[in-house]
């Protein structure tokens, strides 16, 4: 998948649970937000994760596209809920945003 708009290179798209606890934030190609490139990185050559100690079951469902628990892998929409298709889809990434804005970091 490329990376065609401003959404699937600097929005989150998931969180991803490391091994050490902290969370990667993902774009749409599964790179740390903000990374354009297609080529292969691997996460531990940089310093991007992050410890969000607020991440239990009751946030993840509150953030997940389908109201998973899971928090090892928390999706914030799918390609039928992508934000930039109406403005439905966008108020209800962007209530997402809002609480990821709010946790803190650890």
């Amino acid at each position: 998948m490329g990376l065609y708009d401003f959404r699937s290179i600097y929005l989150p798209y998931c969180l991803q649970k490391q091994k050490d606890g902290g969370y990667l934030v993902l774009n749409r190609n599964y790179k740390p937000v903000g990374f354009n490139t297609q080529e292969h990185i691997k996460y531990e050559d940089f310093p991007v994760a992050t410890k969000f100690p607020g991440i239990n079951k009751k946030t993840a469902t509150l953030l997940s596209i389908n109201a998973s628990d899971d928090v090892k892998e928390i999706f914030l929409y799918d390609d039928a809920t992508n934000p930039i298709r109406n403005k439905k889809n966008m108020d209800s990434y962007l209530e997402k945003v809002e609480r990821l804005a709010k946790l803190k970091t650890k």
